[in-house]
């Protein structure tokens, strides 16, 4: 028997071993697209004479392996801790990569998987995120759109109803719960990252922009074969889920670069809000650091640009149209609620924002005219938004919007013969659950307490929205019975169960400038409000994301592949398989 005190030396120095072990990048057990660039690096925790570093790549000396060898950083950031790095690299033979790293004192070792594809199968690829679209959203979307009765819908979504399933596994190389930056670059890179990254495997140094990278199918669709490209959104066109179709920065928030890595990927299409980050410094509503207009850059180099959704159609509709910047609001652009319905939010200052079906049919008029095909990336991004405002019926609003654009899609590529992979996921979920209905006459003041007025098991019945309109939204959310969806991630706040008709919901504000949030005080005389408790740190002002599976549906050549218990890179996989971007040329 080791005794008390051997004992704790054991396990201090196996503790100390592997904090100090090399860092390799790509990581182990990373899956690797034969043909795709990417980065090589190891970080050493401590300074290395090169003459003693031994680097090799399944046995043979790694500069022989990847055609050239790579820098030594005798002290990377000025620090005791040395690296070496080598810039995109590929590897074209599939099979298992065994990665060994010596410094004379140390070892470490990684396994890759390089894979191949077979021959293409699709002539594009669609890719629908429904941005945080927990099941919950899907359901209540199902529910108010088709109608329900005697315990069956009286229709089916367009996103539900496709021969393949999937449920998909979200985690980032950091954490169990991820964020849409590195969920999103699993599905655009097929490698895992780490919260906040973009299309990289996030370093130590001190600089977001130099971090080794992945290339993404963007760039691999247009490199191998020639195609067109589209990232269409409803948020900022900077934000997380567009921004990982093309941006390498570990940084999410860095908008002024990623706008300039927008400009040097020039995709054929950019739709969304985030004008701001794309005008001077000196322009009215600009959050840039510099005069750079980039918006005039992307009209030199070819653009048309449209700011509101007329201009969206016209330039849409010119046959000579090919390349498309739409940027219809300074920051996110408004959910369907406030659009159609409430005239909320930022409809008053931008009142002519397209819908996402608008953008799709546009994006899909444009895109298609290229001839080897195209890649789009279609994201219905409030959802998340709204949810992480714990404002539930506008969530539920902009999920029946994503299941039109998925529909219309569906219908223009029956129309050509389904030569298009479509899918249709979310990144990440939230912790959502639908529990029953709110029985709650919003005519009146409450006169039970705010748990009594939730209806559950036979009390829960059927919500009594108005019938839909031909697009599939209730012209009312304020009816006397309700859907209950609740979160299980809560920060302070003072909770009325109703649905906000105003704008939309702010549970929280700044406490002060440490950081803190406190719940709103612009909620506390509603009638019937009640102060409620968070399970969140004050850290955190607003519901946060979870780490269930999310479901993957998807319907054309390559949808075969959607099946089971699925990881996000996976998705990867399947559209660069349909595409056949490793296939012999």
């Amino acid at each position: 028997m080791v005794k008390g005190s051997a004992l704790a030396s054991l396990i201090v120095l196996c503790w100390t071993t592997s904090l100090s072990a090399q860092t390799i990048y790509p990581i182990d057990r990373a899956e690797i697209l034969a043909g795709a660039r990417f980065d090589f690096k190891v970080e050493f925790p401590g300074p290395v004479d090169p003459a003693r570093l031994k680097v090799t790549v399944n046995g043979a000396d790694y500069a022989a392996a990847f055609g050239r060898g790579g820098t030594f950083i005798d002290r990377e950031d000025g620090k005791d801790q040395s690296a070496l790095i080598l810039r995109d690299v590929t590897l074209a033979k599939p099979g298992t990569v065994t990665v060994d790293v010596s410094d004379g004192t140390q070892q470490r070792s990684v396994a890759w998987t390089v894979y191949d594809t077979g021959p293409r199968k699709a002539k594009n690829v669609i890719l629908f995120i429904g941005d945080g679209m927990s099941p919950a959203h899907r359901v209540a979307a199902r529910i108010l759109s088709k109608g329900i009765a005697e315990g069956k819908s009286r229709g089916k979504l367009a996103i539900d109803d496709m021969p393949h399933m999937a449920l998909v596994a979200t985690a980032g190389s950091d954490s169990i719960i991820t964020d849409s930056a590195n969920s999103a670059s699993a599905y655009a890179t097929g490698h895992k990252s780490a919260v906040n990254a973009l299309g990289v495997y996030a370093d130590r140094t001190a600089s977001p922009f130099d971090d080794p990278r992945v290339e993404t199918i963007t760039s691999l669709a247009r490199r191998r074969h020639g195609m067109a490209i589209g990232v269409v959104t409803n948020t900022e066109i900077e934000d997380a889920t567009p921004a990982a179709m093309v941006a390498h920065t570990r940084r999410r928030a860095a908008y002024d670069e990623i706008v300039e890595q927008f400009f040097v990927a020039k995709p054929d299409v950019l739709m969304g809000g985030g004008s701001a980050n794309f005008l001077p410094k000196s322009a009215a509503g600009s959050k840039r650091k510099d005069e750079a207009d980039y918006i005039a850059k992307f009209r030199d180099a070819g653009y048309q640009v449209a700011m509101t959704a007329s201009e969206l159609g016209a330039s849409a509709a010119k046959p000579e149209t090919s390349r498309l910047l739409g940027l219809f609001a300074t920051g996110n652009m408004d959910g369907v609620l406030d659009r159609k319905f409430l005239k909320g939010g930022g409809v008053k200052k931008f009142p002519e924002q397209p819908d996402l079906t608008e953008q799709v049919q546009a994006a899909l008029n444009i895109l298609s005219k290229n001839e080897t095909g195209f890649f789009l990336m279609v994201e219905s991004g409030l959802i998340d938004k709204y949810a992480h405002l714990l404002d539930m019926e506008r969530a539920v609003y902009d999920t029946i919007m994503l299941d039109n654009a998925v529909r219309q899609t569906r219908e223009w590529a029956r129309a050509r013969g389904d030569d298009t992979l479509i899918l249709v996921l979310a990144d990440h979920n939230h912790p959502n659950s639908l529990v029953g209905t709110v029985n709650d006459d919003m005519g009146t003041t409450p006169n039970v307490p705010l748990r009594e007025r939730v209806g559950v098991y036979e009390q829960a019945g059927f919500p009594n929205y108005p019938a839909p309109d031909a697009e599939g939204y209730p012209s009312r959310v304020d009816v006397s019975r309700r859907l209950a969806i609740f979160s299980a991630s809560l920060p302070d706040h003072y909770e009325t169960f109703r649905p906000k008709l105003d704008n939309p919901n702010e549970p929280t504000v700044k406490a002060g400038d440490d950081g803190t949030f406190k719940a709103n005080d612009k909620y506390k005389d509603v009638p019937g409000a009640v102060l409620r408790p968070g399970n969140l740190s004050a850290m955190i002002g607003a519901s946060v994301h979870s780490g269930e599976d999310v479901i993957l549906t998807a319907t054309g050549p390559g949808s075969e592949r959607v099946h089971g218990s699925m990881d996000n890179t996976e998705v990867f996989r399947v559209m660069v398989d349909a595409l056949g971007l490793a296939a012999a040329q």
